[in-house]
């Protein structure tokens, strides 16, 4: 499986070799499936605004729980005809600026098609951010942990 960071440099390297260049409505620019797992597939403004951040953030707290390939692609290179925000998954199109949801997912909406779809759970949940309680610092602080 690949890790975040290699996603955004196949990402980059897809839209510096201008591969997405003809993308309108008819499906998401870029794969739709990758290693047997449909993409999450973001495009965003440039740069992003209210509702495109919403969609990324919906796309962090999902790939906390689920094993789910995520592309964010910025419309500039999306292609001709490309709208902004738009969700897709798969080849399927969720929501789209100026359709149903006016460009913006809600958690539960996507963690319900996931769950329909048996996309496999993460291991362990919870990895994007892991802060230490400072509580917990002070007690083993003062306890000589």
């Amino acid at each position: 499986m690949f890790t975040p960071m290699a996603w955004l440099v196949l990402l980059a390297l897809l839209v510096s070799t201008g591969l997405w260049s003809s993308v309108a409505l008819a499906g998401p620019p870029g794969p739709t499936e990758i290693n047997g797992h449909k993409v999450l597939t973001l495009i965003s403004r440039d740069p992003p605004a209210l509702r495109c951040n919403n969609n990324i953030q919906v796309a962090a707290e999902l790939s906390n729980i689920y094993k789910l390939p995520i592309i964010v692609i910025p419309v500039t290179a999306a292609g001709p005809g490309a709208r902004a925000p738009a969700v897709y998954y798969g080849s399927e199109l969720v929501t789209v600026d100026g359709g149903a949801g006016n460009g913006m997912v809600h958690y539960t909406e996507l963690a319900d098609i996931l769950e329909l779809e048996g996309v496999p759970l993460q291991e362990e949940e919870g990895l994007l951010i892991r802060l230490s309680d400072p509580f917990e610092k002070l007690k083993a602080a003062i306890r000589g942990d």
